[in-house]
């Protein structure tokens, strides 16, 4: 059958507008940039970059057996575990992923390492996915040293385990539990050998976490085992496995740190509670072989009388109160605090209020609060 002209004509005009189509989308295809591929990563200590901001590290260095990580856009996952080691010792590898300075690999861009003084916050978030078929932790480090290192074993290593699974325990031995970041821990202190360690180790299971790492480096700070002229080098989330391992993966992780209290770029706001400086505290104490005394003084430097005030300090590890004079105290989990007596409730403005408890410590070398908080500020220490 003899196509009409007119027909002829519409089919020509089609046959052109897919042609026009199949070019435009040939170009497209030809100019979209590639899909981006997971990394597979066997070698052990090998490393991939995530959101060019974060290192992922396959970080096998407690065993010869294979271990593998597929590093993904936001994190990674663990594929192959292979082999086992005692649950009393030390776990096989430590697959993280991490914000700054790592055996002089440091993460694109960081501010790391930073001076624990001049941080005024430093947020992140993980999120985990855990299995059963396996013994490890989830952990969280955060590791402190008094120089600014890039390279090599920090002085002070600060371990979170949102997860445990199976017969292990941390490093040391248990001292007492902690309030920090919202959350009740059990606080944990040793030595590796190469290193101080203070663990925070949830009573249950922690999928995924918001918070305050200096939360964390304030406690440690209170504790005695680090100082604020000390320097967070860098921040990690991973897993400590013992035993098999495969399908535990770190589905996110986020971190930063910010100066003065404000945001990135250092700007110097005030941290919550009130303007710095708005208060003074001395702390004076005389300690003996497992016990001490404690005198308190509290300034109110800021311009108008504090009717009412409670002040809260952290004692280092070991350290607990057993009474006081001149204010209520008390403790929970190694956070003291005092609230006025009757009669001395009220800080003039440039006036001050005093009080003093006794306790009882334990350990060789006895330390200080360096933090005090009145009202929510933070004091200045003299």
């Amino acid at each position: 059958m003899t196509t009409p002209p007119r027909a002829l004509s519409r089919l020509h005009a089609a046959l052109l507008a897919l042609l026009m189509a199949a070019g435009v989308l040939t170009a497209l295809a030809a100019s979209a940039p590639p899909a981006s591929a997971d990394q597979q990563i066997c070698d052990q200590y090998g490393t991939a970059t995530i959101q060019n901001r974060y290192v992922a590290q396959n970080n096998r260095w407690g065993t010869s057996a294979t271990q593998c990580i597929n590093v993904t856009g936001t994190g990674f996952q663990l594929t192959r575990a292979d082999g086992s080691v005692p649950t009393n010792g030390a776990p096989k590898s430590y697959p993280s992923v991490y914000y700054g300075c790592h055996y002089s690999n440091c993460s694109p861009g960081t501010n790391l390492p930073m001076q624990i003084g001049s941080i005024g916050s430093a947020p992140s978030s993980i999120s985990y996915t855990y299995v059963s078929n396996a013994v490890y932790n989830a952990s969280y480090d955060i590791w402190l040293d008094p120089q600014p290192k890039r390279d090599g074993v920090n002085r002070t290593e600060i371990m979170i385990w949102l997860n445990r699974v199976g017969p292990i325990q941390p490093i040391g031995s248990r001292v007492g539990t902690a309030s920090v970041g919202g959350r009740t821990w059990e606080v944990w202190t040793g030595s590796n050998g190469s290193n101080d360690v203070i663990s925070f180790i949830a009573p249950s299971a922690i999928g995924s976490m918001t918070f305050d790492v200096m939360d964390f480096v304030d406690e440690t700070v209170a504790r005695g085992m680090a100082q604020r002229s000390w320097y967070l080098t860098s921040v990690q989330a991973g897993f400590e496995p013992w035993q098999n391992g495969a399908g535990l993966a770190v589905n996110s992780f986020s971190a930063s740190v910010n100066t003065g209290g404000g945001g990135d770029g250092g700007s110097q706001e005030p941290p919550p509670g009130g303007e710095p400086g708005s208060c003074e505290v001395a702390y004076t104490a005389t300690s003996w072989p497992g016990g001490f005394t404690a005198d308190v003084t509290v300034r109110n430097t800021g311009t108008t009388a504090i009717d009412g005030w409670q002040l809260t300090f952290a004692l280092p590890g070991g350290q607990a109160v057993t009474n006081a004079w001149n204010a209520t105290v008390t403790s929970s989990g190694g956070t003291v605090t005092a609230r006025p007596a009757a009669h001395n409730g009220r800080i003039a403005a440039g006036g001050t209020q005093s009080f003093g408890f006794q306790g009882t410590h334990t350990g060789g070398t006895f330390g200080e609060p360096t933090r005090f908080s009145l009202n929510g500020t933070d004091c200045a220490v003299r």
